[in-house]
């Protein structure tokens, strides 16, 4: 069953990083979101800087550096509509897909499922937690076209 989705996508750090903003257009943050959607949703998918990412990482979880992806989730019950803010940081996203031998767009994908995921009340605080919520994520991120993002990548 295809979930409905309302998705304001924010670029303000486009003129920074014009290609990564070629590789999460519309249509294709759209079609991720959807494949990890389980009920209809408002979100919110911003790219930033590493200045607005390390602001927000401080001001909300306390931890002074920027990550890769903020997940705002505002639903307070299970019976609330998901709504959320999904933040990735274009300078870290890059770095750990080149640390990790990955496409870009293969690591964008992930952490947009991983956050879309997040909105709707998965986490991985608890291992058990954590096992659901990341095979839960390897069969999404397979139903699109990519591999497991939890299987490291070999270099040849």
């Amino acid at each position: 069953m295809k979930h409905q989705l309302n998705l304001s996508l924010q670029f303000p750090a486009a003129k920074a990083y014009p290609s990564h903003k070629a590789i999460v257009s519309r249509a294709t943050v759209t079609r991720w979101i959807k494949a990890s959607l389980f009920a209809d949703a408002e979100l919110t998918v911003r790219f930033v800087d590493e200045d607005e990412g390390r602001a927000l990482n401080r001001s909300y979880r306390k931890k002074d550096y920027a990550t890769n992806v903020l997940t705002f989730a505002y639903a307070e019950s299970e019976d609330d509509p998901v709504t959320g803010d999904l933040i990735l940081c274009c300078p870290v996203v890059e770095r750990e897909a080149n640390e990790q031998g990955k496409p870009l767009e293969a690591h964008y994908a992930h952490l947009i499922v991983h956050g879309t995921l997040h909105a709707q009340g998965y986490d991985h605080e608890i291992e058990s937690e954590a096992q659901e919520m990341e095979s839960i994520e390897t069969d999404i991120m397979q139903s699109l076209g990519f591999s497991d993002p939890y299987v490291p990548v070999i270099d040849d």
